[in-house]
């Protein structure tokens, strides 16, 4: 009976754990909306991110990007979006985006919530 009961609390406090987990847009609304919006907002430090996957680098119309990301030639994958998420600055030497993400489930959430939204 003892063993049913902890592989119980073990299994339940997985699920909690798991449930606990921030969803992709709650990362991007916590982390990134200070700087950047999912439409053109007036005011933001970063370009809008909305349709940025398969996007090419740099060419968001209305931005005034940093010389080194327009010449990066980079494509967002992404591959290419959680290089540059976890260390924009080693990833784009140059570029203006300053703050990166450690957190490699935050960044594949965001990631993954950035691809599903279109332009």
């Amino acid at each position: 009976m003892k063993f049913k009961l902890t592989l119980a609390a073990i299994l339940a406090g997985m699920a909690t754990s798991a449930a606990a987990a921030p969803t992709g847009q709650q990362v991007f609304e916590q982390r990134c909306t200070v700087c950047h919006s999912l439409q053109p907002a007036p005011g933001k430090m970063g370009p809008p991110l909305a349709g940025v996957a398969g996007r090419k680098a740099g060419t968001a119309p209305g931005f005034a990007y940093s010389t080194a990301l327009k010449a990066s030639n980079i494509t967002w994958t992404p591959d290419q979006l959680d290089a540059f998420i976890k260390a924009p600055g080693k990833a784009v030497p140059g570029t203006k985006m300053l703050l990166g993400a450690p957190d490699a489930e935050q960044r594949a959430a965001v990631i993954q919530y950035l691809t599903s939204i279109k332009k």
